[in-house]
């Protein structure tokens, strides 16, 4: 056990995984080099209304049907493939930083130094390859699409290593992998992860990567940017607001990231077959926002 003298009260580190936001064109399966970028769309529907009510209300009939008539009237972004298209492609990039043994911030030398140890004494022993295997499962499987993987016919995932001098790419097909473990991986899977894993260990080197990623999903069907988190939404004219840049639509960075770093199957609740568990973000308390539930509690002591 760490002595008291020996913790850090400020204690900070650096991604090293560092995507950037991703970008949605509209193509076709059968010819994927003909691409246009995806704008949003904007629409007003008339909505019911759906939420909670009060006791008063939804206890009395009268008032009830009465509150069920007026129109919940919405302006919201959309984004769908053009009439034409059937598929969708995302274009995102992705750096891969080295330098684990060094925190971007510590204000304890005992810590830093007795930290430093240990994860070199760990990357000496044990490398890094089952991080970056499971990081390269999660490209191979294109868990980064979300809602867009659901109900696809096609998912192909192209990746390149842009290191100068060491070009490098791959070729998968997302639907022969599983979201739900880590389990199977291929030669193509493992010789990513071996990049990857390279790149993690080092003092200072880095791993470039282009992710192109090719979704075959219908004939103009609507397809799903990051939706932007309102903080006042009764200043605004839209209800739900989607991402773009420079009118494009996109996908976040971050959204992009936590799908990577969804590698955690060490917590407890994984193990249960009745919980329909899958792999979840890297976080110091296992916390899952949509869920609204920390898997990993201190008092458990299951937390990092």
């Amino acid at each position: 056990m760490a002595k008291k003298e020996n913790i850090a009260s400020v204690l900070a580190f650096e991604k090293k995984l560092v995507p950037s936001d991703g970008y949605l064109y509209g193509t076709n399966w059968d010819d994927k080099n003909k691409v246009t970028p995806l704008k949003l769309i904007e629409k007003s529907v008339r909505g019911t209304i759906s939420n909670r009510l009060k006791a008063a209300i939804k206890n009395d009939p009268v008032k009830l049907n009465a509150e069920v008539e007026k129109p919940n009237l919405q302006t919201v972004d959309v984004c769908a493939l053009e009439i034409e298209q059937d598929t969708l492609k995302l274009n995102f990039t992705l750096k891969v930083l080295g330098g684990l043994s060094q925190p971007s911030a510590c204000n304890n030398a005992l810590f830093k130094q007795s930290y430093t140890s240990a994860v070199n004494s760990y990357i000496q022993t044990n490398g890094c390859t089952e991080l970056a295997k499971r990081y390269a499962m999660n490209i191979a499987n294109a868990r980064f699409l979300w809602r867009n993987r659901v109900g696809a016919e096609n998912i192909e995932v192209q990746v390149k290593a842009l290191n100068e001098g060491k070009e490098q790419e791959w070729l998968f097909d997302a639907r022969i992998y599983s979201t739900k473990s880590f389990q199977g991986y291929d030669e193509s899977v493992e010789s990513l992860g071996d990049r990857i894993a390279a790149a993690l260990a080092s003092e200072d080197d880095f791993l470039m990567l282009e992710v192109n990623c090719f979704v075959k999903a219908g004939k103009a069907q609507e397809v799903y940017p990051s939706e932007e988190l309102v903080l006042d939404k009764g200043k605004g004219k839209k209800s739900k607001i989607l991402y773009a840049v420079n009118s494009q639509a996109a996908m976040h960075s971050q959204k992009i990231g936590n799908a990577l770093r969804s590698i955690d199957t060490w917590y407890p609740e994984f193990d249960d077959p009745e919980s329909g568990a899958g792999p979840i973000a890297i976080e110091p308390y296992g916390a899952v926002t949509n869920l609204g539930k920390a898997y990993r509690t201190p008092k458990d002591k299951q937390d990092f």
